[in-house]
């Protein structure tokens, strides 16, 4: 059997942009890192020992996003970041990051991706060490019905349905395995929202950097002129406008079934905080970072026994 090195990455990549849910600006530089060091961030910040490794036992919140933390350290909706590392096989690398949240730039993994496509790789002299599970494990929410099965399989993959009861989404399905061109078919799926959500949030300090060029806003039912307005003014953008789709400011999807692929990359992201690729048959259904990370803790403790 042919064994797959580890990698990292081969120079510095240096991203700036606000956060989604704070709203405030960072600059982000993720750097090389030794084998076996895996996922680590540093918050610069707060000085030269703020470092936060991305486990799943250092997740501290999962509220709309996943934050991790170590002490005094914390690094907020780093899924997106985690599911691009993941994604394109980076298994080691160090993210000096000069605030609490990472940079939503347009809501997708896209823009991580073609850097480390463009930047390129550099193999290790040690194996990749995948993550083996050795029995079934399953977490649910009794309250929603939603669930994540991890099965143990060589093949690693991934099978989603995504279900919130919406006229404009319906139901989607969405598939991963190591075959899949994840830098096409998954990065450049966006995170999305739905209207009659958004006011909620920003009152409950999030979305605070969310705008129409970070989010697609699905519109379930009719808007006031009165809502569309207040939405206009939050966003500071002129006047919004809903399309026959369903989606506001006449938003182009970049596939039919976006939303469900932007699920898949959220998982990839949170699974990745069980230290390594799993080796498993995974099959989630309406799966969110609480779900997500719930299952990577899980994976930990079965495989610390």
């Amino acid at each position: 059997m042919t064994t797959i090195k580890q990698k990292t990455l081969s120079g510095e990549l240096r991203f700036q942009g606000k956060g989604l849910h704070t709203g405030r600006m960072s600059t982000m530089v993720l750097k090389p890192a030794p084998a076996d060091s895996g996922i680590v961030f540093h918050r610069v910040d707060l000085g030269p020992d703020a470092f936060v490794k991305a486990l799943a036992g250092n997740v501290s919140s999962t509220e709309r996003s996943t934050t991790i933390s170590e002490g005094e350290a914390s690094v907020s909706t780093i899924e997106h970041l985690m599911s691009a590392f993941s994604g394109m096989g980076v298994d080691n690398a160090l993210v000096e990051i000069d605030n609490v949240e990472v940079p939503i730039l347009d809501g997708s993994a896209r823009y991580y991706v073609e850097a480390i496509l463009k930047a390129g790789l550099e193999e290790q002299a040690e194996d990749r060490r995948y993550v083996t599970i050795p029995r079934e494990i399953e977490v649910r929410d009794e309250a929603t019905g939603s669930f994540i099965k991890a099965t143990p399989c060589d093949e690693p993959s991934i099978d989603l349905t995504v279900d919130f009861g919406s006229k404009v989404l319906g139901v989607q399905g969405a598939r991963w395995d190591e075959s899949a061109d994840y830098a096409t078919q998954i990065a450049p799926c966006r995170t999305f929202v739905f209207f009659h959500e958004i006011e909620f949030l920003y009152q409950h300090n999030l979305v605070k950097g969310g705008d129409v060029d970070n989010a697609i806003v699905i519109v379930e039912r009719p808007a006031t002129d009165e809502q569309v307005g207040r939405l206009s003014s939050l966003f500071n953008v002129p006047r919004l406008a809903v399309n026959n789709d369903g989606y506001l400011n006449n938003l182009q999807l970049r596939f039919p079934d976006e939303c469900g692929r932007h699920k898949l990359l959220d998982i990839i992201g949170d699974l990745a905080l069980s230290g390594g690729r799993v080796k498993a048959r995974i099959e989630a259904f309406k799966p969110g970072h609480t779900l997500n990370t719930r299952m990577a803790k899980a994976i930990l403790e079965e495989i610390s026994r």
